[in-house]
């Protein structure tokens, strides 16, 4: 059987070189983070952005939800794969976060596409509840990723795609012995959605990890 590769930061150098290259805006909030220190981990891999970018335009999304935007990487390579007349929909209840978010949002020139709520994403949840979206990324506050995923299903189009973040959880989650709390949330999370008759689903080794579900 095939094996994955480890993915060294040489290797990493090479993929970068004969990939897809980033928009000048997506590196700026790279380096930004970079000087955020530890927090820098909430935001996704630049592989993550390349497969957003991929999965939009070959799906043909053109309305798209997110569910923690941090600093904007994620919202950002969503908009930029987006067509002229797409829109976005951004979620997060970080006030200082978003600001600079928004900020990156202008700079790329993708504000006319990008709606930011600040608020806590469960009261803006119910709030777009008559809404419909082709594509909702979920990359937020692990213990309620259930309840993010329930409510997400119930805004997708028929066809429509929930991708989670982070289920991989820096490989804990296969580690029987750990018993995390946060571990444990991801864990319980991914055997719900692994059982859900209403989807099917892929986990794709990006990043830390993405769940990909397509709604039957």
């Amino acid at each position: 059987m095939g094996k994955n590769l480890e993915i060294t930061e040489k290797l990493q150098k090479y993929i970068d070189n004969f990939s897809l290259k980033l928009n000048p805006v997506q590196q700026e909030i790279i380096d930004y983070n970079n000087t955020l220190g530890d927090i820098k981990r909430m935001q996704v891999a630049t592989s993550q952005c390349h497969f957003l970018h991929l999965i939009i335009k070959i799906s043909n999304i053109k309305n798209a939800l997110e569910i923690g935007t941090f600093t904007g990487l994620s919202a950002l390579s969503i908009s930029l794969a987006l067509p002229d007349d797409g829109k976005l929909v951004a979620l997060d209840k970080n006030e200082e976060t978003s600001r600079v978010a928004i900020d990156f949002f202008k700079k790329a020139n993708q504000d006319h596409k990008i709606k930011t709520i600040i608020k806590p994403a469960l009261k803006s949840l119910e709030e777009l509840k008559n809404d419909k979206f082709d594509m909702i990324f979920i990359d937020a506050d692990k213990m309620n990723y259930k309840e993010y995923y329930e409510r997400s299903l119930k805004l997708l189009d028929k066809n429509g795609l929930v991708i989670i973040d982070n289920v991989l959880w820096h490989g804990e989650v296969a580690d029987e012995a750990n018993i995390d709390k946060f571990t444990l949330y991801i864990r319980e999370f991914n055997a719900h959605v692994a059982q859900d008759k209403r989807v099917e689903q892929i986990i794709v080794p990006l990043g830390d990890g993405m769940t990909v579900c397509r709604l039957l």
